[in-house]
């Protein structure tokens, strides 16, 4: 059975399968070519019945292990034949299987919320320091030449989403939904003179964020909140949500952007960051959903705009970044390579297997698998912002937003 899947599937480049009594077996031909081999029967049983969960779980484990590339070109590969294959019957009565089943998964009420972001985010502050860049931004960041370095793709994607906030005069409200280390709501206190309100659900995020308000000497006009969205009150002139949204979950949608329009004041504008996924609406993967991002979802367009019509609020701009995220992720990899023997004393071996496998399959995803980040502009008036998005470029060269504070010491904000 399972020789048979391997036959079906791969079609693009060589992948060669050695068997647990040492036999190897070629599928495929031509390049690129990878090898794994799979070390028990019992493993080989598990991974020819649940594939989509027991592949990541295998390699965590050692079970399965890559006898040429490295994982993210077996996931690459893999992943570019699984996309050709998508046609055939059985991938999209598996597709259609795993829709069925995701609002269980997706259900984050306000104490399952800060649970699942408890998961990911509240791991060691020196571990994100080892792959980060030192404004400790984890989301996509924004190339705009051969070579950039990360820290300078981060300052230009903080940037790149300030000018699309259309930051016109001083001393303007802000709400950063989903705030993170601080770095974007801090620059927008310091370099826009803006009020900024950020919240998060992670206890380690905000002990580092109010740190780095008082090392910044923003005190009075940014300040950071233990909250959930759906328990904020008062009007925003500005809201920004970057990385969040793929954390709300489909059935909690409509209530987002009915929020985020009652925040939000009438001459307002909001601007929302988050992945999502081209080729209409799906499911989490079953490996990400359990080790990585319990309960979080990557939505497709079709998903977002009907709730945002529904609540009222004007879509003014969408802009879509293809392969920012890709080559965000391959720095993040290369980073995490580098440092993985301290990240290995930070918790063990197999953590740093399931992390290469969760960052290596992201980067294929959005090099293979159709994922982008959405950049989705709204306001509740047509005449909040100029008719033309000649401003968004003329902002976005003006702003400095260098990030010039340093980052806390990890064992000093733990």
């Amino acid at each position: 059975m399972f020789r048979h899947l391997l036959r079906s599937v791969v079609r693009q480049g060589s992948f060669t399968f050695t068997w647990p009594n040492g036999r190897g077996e070629r599928f495929g031909s031509g390049s690129p070519h990878v090898a794994i081999k799979v070390h028990d029967r019992a493993a080989l049983m598990r991974l020819a019945v649940n594939p989509d969960l027991a592949f990541g779980e295998l390699y965590m484990d050692g079970r399965l292990t890559v006898e040429q590339g490295d994982i993210a070109d077996v996931l690459a590969l893999l992943m570019a034949n699984l996309n050709a294959n998508s046609g055939s019957l059985a991938y999209r009565m598996g597709r259609a299987l795993r829709r069925f089943t995701r609002r269980v998964a997706q259900y984050n009420p306000a104490p399952r919320a800060m649970k699942n972001v408890a998961h990911h985010y509240d791991l060691s502050a020196k571990l994100y320091d080892l792959f980060l860049d030192k404004d400790r931004q984890y989301s996509c960041a924004y190339f705009t030449a051969p070579g950039e370095t990360l820290e300078d793709a981060q300052i230009g994607k903080k940037r790149h989403i300030a000018a699309k906030l259309f930051l016109d005069r001083p001393g303007l409200k802000v709400l950063d939904i989903g705030c993170g280390w601080g770095g974007l709501a801090l620059d927008l206190a310091r370099d826009a003179k803006a009020d900024v309100l950020g919240i998060t659900l992670s206890t380690e995020q905000i002990a580092v964020a109010r740190q780095r308000t008082l090392r910044a000497q923003v005190a009075d006009r940014c300040r950071f909140g233990l909250t959930d969205y759906r328990a904020l009150t008062g009007t925003f002139d500005r809201i920004v949500s970057v990385g969040m949204f793929e954390h709300v979950g489909v059935d909690f949608y409509q209530a987002y952007f009915d929020k985020v329009r009652d925040l939000l004041a009438d001459g307002g504008v909001a601007l929302i960051h988050t992945i999502g996924r081209s080729d209409g609406p799906g499911a989490t993967p079953p490996w990400i959903a359990k080790y990585i991002f319990p309960g979080g979802y990557v939505p497709a367009l079709s998903e977002v705009l009907p709730a945002i019509e529904k609540s009222g609020l004007i879509v003014t701009d969408i802009e879509i970044l293809r392969l920012h995220y890709a080559e965000t992720l391959k720095e993040w990899r290369k980073r995490f390579a580098a440092n993985r023997g301290e990240i290995a004393s930070l918790y063990d071996e197999r953590f740093c297997r399931m992390w290469e496998f969760y960052l290596a399959g992201a980067e294929m995803a959005f090099r293979c698998d159709g994922q982008a980040v959405f950049q989705i502009q709204l306001t509740k008036r047509l005449d909040a912002l100029p008719i033309t998005r000649d401003y968004m470029l003329e902002q976005e060269r003006s702003m400095r937003f260098a990030g010039t504070e340093e980052m806390p010491r990890a064992d000093r904000a733990a």
